[in-house]
């Protein structure tokens, strides 16, 4: 990840189920998670995104919003949302221009084969846009919880 902490969060502004949209703008003022993961309906990212959702109450009571980012079109994502009851939103980046400005777009390797893909890592930014913590190579066990201490401690 290239992020630093103290860093201005790069902008976004991105199409999000439930007929959101979410944008740096949007937050502004409030604290915010952004967690990237490689596809939705696979069972990491349902562990992940199941794991988030569970957190939200205590996350909504520290006012922090959480919001997941793949590449996958509206249609899975919407699919996603509706089979695991995710109500935070989740927003599709086609391009990779959000998963590329957050530094999760990265060389992988599987079986000695080289590819591009997006590397499960979450971001914390505070409620003045910066960017307070940085989760890179997220294991998914135990994660929304690191996550959550990381934000009673802003």
């Amino acid at each position: 990840m290239s992020l630093e902490i103290g860093q201005q969060a790069p902008d976004f502004n991105m199409q999000a189920t439930g007929g959101r949209t979410v944008s740096l703008e949007g937050l502004k003022g409030r604290p915010f998670v952004l967690y990237f993961y490689p596809k939705a309906d696979t069972p990491g990212c349902t562990k992940e995104a199941c794991a988030f959702q569970e957190a939200l109450p205590q996350l909504g009571k520290l006012g922090v919003e959480v919001i997941g980012v793949s590449k996958d079109k509206m249609t899975a994502l919407e699919k996603f949302a509706a089979k695991y009851n995710l109500t935070f939103p989740l927003a599709s980046d086609p391009e990779n221009a959000v998963i590329d400005a957050y530094g999760a777009w990265l060389e992988k390797s599987m079986y000695g084969k080289k590819y591009m893909g997006i590397e499960r890592s979450t971001v914390l930014v505070d409620a003045s846009g910066k960017v307070a913590h940085v989760w890179p190579k997220v294991k998914v066990e135990g994660h929304a919880a690191d996550v959550q201490k990381a934000i009673a401690a802003l």
